[in-house]
């Protein structure tokens, strides 16, 4: 696998710590950005680099050379004008035959990007974006993807917003080398607008979502925490080569407000509070993952569409106070019959619906969580017995219905 990393930007936001080196050669934690990241593609076997460089890149050329000294083979594009995100990507034509990751150079990262790989192979994809949830959703650009992770919808900064999915491109990318095609020569291009978007009509690009760590160097703020998250062993810990620990939590009457069976998006309110509780379990490195039965779809009251935007609500919510939760596994079934306008595929009697495990045994697999560290927490005792079944402690919470 080859991987292309872009370290050609001025990096303007984050001059005031040290505007005598390029953006990606910045020290975290005694360690340029660039350094780092070689040294992460090289454990995972990836030994062919390509850096793009411009701004000051003849520094990143004298520390780096061809890459012997660092157990790889790097080779340079340099552009000698500004191409914008992707212009640069012309020169690979004759470079790259195979499926090549993408890097931005500002980015710590611990990634496993071989199960990365496997996601994007299986499905045929041109394009194959790692996306995540973060702390600042409202000013970052947001993708939308369905169950396959295949994306139907994606919102820049600048774009108008509603409720929407706390879903961030995190600047990883898998790309075909098909997609060089549309590139015709050395031109400013923009990767999301020029390449990406375009392909979203065909079905070619999905989004990858983890929960490992991915921080860009945007602001000396940003720098403060990941020098904090690198030496507290945080950010090789959420790799998913890693046994994971997780918070499994149910939705209605723990995180928001109980209505019954909820149908209407305005009758959903998040509980006083539970936005702060669930920011504590981001930071203290747990996922938070969201386990919520949904009879109201296999009972016609409620469907799919209609509750993805009461997540994409929920996740709006969280998202304002710097909370986010990892998944949402819904079960949408339903054993008994007779309501009017059901629908007969999900009458069925199924493993997931709690009290069964079958939601959280689905997330393990998914995202390798150690359920015997983990935690079931719900406000009532199909919640418990479920987490009990999983192999999870408990802890239910009580709330005024």
């Amino acid at each position: 696998m080859v991987a292309v990393i872009t370290a050609g930007g001025r990096g303007t936001r984050i001059a005031s710590v040290d505007g005598s080196v390029p953006k990606p050669m910045l020290p975290v934690a005694g360690k340029p950005v660039l350094k780092r990241q070689v040294e992460g593609l090289r454990r995972q076997g990836i030994d062919r680099i390509i850096f793009t460089i411009g701004y000051k890149g003849g520094q990143i050329r004298d520390f780096f050379g061809d890459g012997s000294l660092f157990g790889v083979q790097i080779d340079y594009i340099e552009e000698k004008e500004p191409l914008g995100t992707a212009g640069a990507l012309y020169y690979l034509k004759d470079r790259v035959k195979e499926d090549f990751l993408l890097i931005n150079g500002d980015l710590i990262f611990d990634v496993d990007l071989h199960r990365m790989m496997d996601f994007h192979k299986e499905r045929h994809a041109a394009a194959t974006l790692l996306v995540h949830p973060n702390d600042h959703p409202y000013d970052s650009g947001l993708i939308a993807a369905g169950e396959t992770g295949q994306v139907n919808g994606w919102l820049s900064k600048e774009d108008k917003r509603g409720w929407y999915q706390n879903c961030a491109n995190a600047g990883i990318h898998i790309l075909s080398p098909r997609l060089l095609d549309k590139l015709d020569a050395p031109q400013k291009t923009d990767l999301d607008r020029d390449l990406l978007k375009p392909r979203i009509r065909s079905g070619e690009v999905y989004a990858y979502r983890s929960p490992e760590y991915v921080k860009d160097m945007g602001t000396p703020e940003r720098i403060a925490q990941v020098e904090k998250d690198l030496r507290s062993g945080l950010v090789a810990r959420k790799n998913l080569c890693r046994k994971q620990r997780a918070v499994f939590l149910d939705r209605d009457g723990t995180i928001n407000k109980y209505v019954g069976f909820l149908r209407n998006i305005d009758d959903f309110e998040l509980i006083d509070g539970v936005a702060e509780r669930i920011r504590k379990i981001n930071q203290s490195g747990y996922l938070a993952i969201v386990v919520t039965n949904q009879p109201v779809i296999a009972r016609g009251e409620v469907t799919w569409a209609q509750l993805r935007e009461i997540h994409d609500k929920m996740e709006t919510l969280l998202g304002e106070k710097g909370a986010y939760v990892e998944d949402i596994f819904v079960c949408p079934h339903h054993p008994d019959r007779g309501f009017p306008g059901e629908v007969a595929e999900y009458k069925v009697d199924c493993d997931c619906r709690k009290p069964k495990p079958g939601m959280l045994l689905r997330a393990a697999e998914r995202y390798n969580i150690d359920l015997s560290e983990s935690w079931m927490v719900g406000d009532s005792e199909s919640d418990m017995e479920a987490g009990r079944r999983a192999g999870c402690h408990v802890k239910r919470v009580i709330n005024v219905r």
